[in-house]
């Protein structure tokens, strides 16, 4: 007989009350970071003038889509870490997976945008304002939430076409792709291979291309060796950290269908908790501008 599935049951990160009392004090914490840290930056960059430049609009959707990103993920997993019974509708497993992977791949996008901006402001420094102009950067930002839901549509609807009706138990803290569907009652052969040319490939290429990026930048730091290019080469180093952090485990996650390890939620952790968390840290205490824009705010209130 034929019964569809209605609800599943997340495991979470640990059994342990214990356990899951240090979890919840800890993503709790961070979700407090990143909220008002994001908040911060973008009421800083929209209150003050003189932080009109492209790297400034940019990071100020980043911060957005950072704030969008943690939301669709922490706020379930603190409320689970509290309950007896992890359980979500089949409705909101969907759509959880939907906005996670829409934001999740615009932030990407976004950041390989900030990435051209970055090689654009110290290899093409006289031509930066023509080539970044704003009508520039709303279409590049545009495109990344266009990209971002094209490639999520096309993840959901390879996900609600399978037939469930069956197991219901997802070893994660979260619904996503690779765990929801190994829960299909039917062969996921096509699928999976579907799964990691969609999601696995976007990950590499945008990695690709960052790394790219910011090795053509190291070239021209290296030829043009100033003081000012010093600084433009120790802000990189710290995004390129960021950036690694948060690719390499999509790609580890996204790119290797039909297998599957009991780390794989602990390595989940990494890219939705450690980038949304640092970003604010490394793209504003490394940045006197913006921390002498952020004094200025504090004493006008």
């Amino acid at each position: 007989n034929f019964s569809r599935v209605t609800e599943f049951i997340l495991l979470g990160l640990s059994n342990t009350r214990e356990m899951q009392v240090v979890f919840f004090t800890t993503f709790f914490l961070a979700y407090l970071m990143v909220l008002l840290g994001n908040l911060l930056i973008i009421v800083t960059v929209t209150t003050d003038p003189k932080l009109s430049s492209p790297m400034y609009f940019l990071l100020c959707n980043l911060s957005f889509i950072d704030i969008c990103c943690t939301s669709v993920t922490f706020p379930r997993m603190l409320v689970d870490l509290l309950s007896q019974r992890k359980v979500i509708a089949f409705e909101d497993c969907i759509a959880q997976l939907f906005f996670l992977h829409f934001v999740g791949a615009s932030e990407m996008f976004l950041l390989t945008v900030m990435t051209y901006d970055r090689y654009t402001a110290i290899c093409k420094p006289l031509h930066y304002m023509v080539i970044m102009s704003r009508q520039v950067c709303w279409v590049l930002v545009s495109a990344c939430w266009a990209g971002g839901f094209l490639h999520s549509i096309v993840q959901t609807l390879l996900t609600i076409q399978l037939p469930f009706c069956g197991p219901n138990i997802i070893d994660s803290y979260f619904c996503d792709v690779p765990p929801v569907i190994r829960l299909a009652c039917t062969d996921i052969y096509v699928t999976e291979w579907l799964m990691a040319s969609n999601s696995g490939l976007i990950s590499l290429v945008c990695f690709l291309v960052l790394v790219t990026s910011y090795m053509f930048i190291l070239v021209t730091v290296r030829v043009r060796f100033t003081e000012g290019h010093w600084k433009a080469l120790s802000t990189c180093a710290s995004h390129v950290m960021v950036i690694t952090i948060f690719f390499v485990p999509c790609i580890f996650i996204y790119l290797r269908p039909f297998s599957t390890f009991p780390s794989d939620k602990h390595i989940c952790v990494i890219y939705t908790v450690f980038p949304p968390v640092m970003n604010p840290l490394i793209y504003t205490l490394r940045n006197d501008e913006v921390k002498v824009s952020m004094w200025k705010l504090w004493k006008r209130c």
